[in-house]
């Protein structure tokens, strides 16, 4: 990546908070990606990040352009983050969680979806979690291309499930085996 050496995963943190915030944002106000609709503050996403550990089913990784071949942890711009959520909030879904990644703009096609989900896959490796689950709105090649390489089968398509611009999207439903 331009100015970027070795990009680093790390468990965000409240001090990513800004930057988070912010690359969710353009998702929100540019893209139907996600259906939110309306941008959050720093302080809105404040409980959307407590609910993130750096162990447990429930993680949130950052990648980080660290711009120097030593790396270093902290201060940086972030490239992207994902996430393992709760699935659904009733006990028996407890060892399901949901998966998202997002990338920062300008940083797409350049490896830093997949170095999101090796990481976030390899620390949920050891936790008591059996299937993982993404929606993906239509269309998206590129997140479609990146759940189906990490082995994400889809599992079908809610046709016009959410209204964002002015227009109805489909969204496809994927899952992972985990355990």
């Amino acid at each position: 990546m331009p100015g970027t050496t070795n990009p680093q995963l790390r468990p965000g943190t409240p001090d990513d908070l800004p930057q988070l915030t912010a690359l969710y944002n353009h998702y929100v106000t540019q893209t139907p990606v996600t259906f939110d609709t309306v941008a959050f503050s720093p302080e809105q996403r404040q409980t959307w990040l407590s609910h993130y550990a750096d162990h447990g089913p429930h993680r949130l990784l950052v990648a980080e352009e660290t711009g120097g071949e030593d790396g270093g942890e902290g201060g940086g711009r972030l490239l992207g983050y994902a996430t393992s959520s709760p699935f659904r909030p009733k006990p028996a879904y407890a060892t399901s969680v949901e998966t998202t990644v997002y990338v920062a703009p300008g940083a797409g096609g350049r490896g830093v979806g997949t170095l999101l989900y090796e990481g976030l896959f390899a620390a949920l490796a050891g936790e008591d979690v059996h299937r993982a689950y993404a929606g993906v709105t239509l269309p998206n090649e590129a997140s479609v291309r990146l759940h189906e390489r990490f082995g994400f089968r889809r599992c079908g398509v809610f046709g016009q499930t959410g209204r964002k611009f002015g227009r109805y999207w489909d969204v496809a439903f994927y899952e992972k085996p985990l355990g």
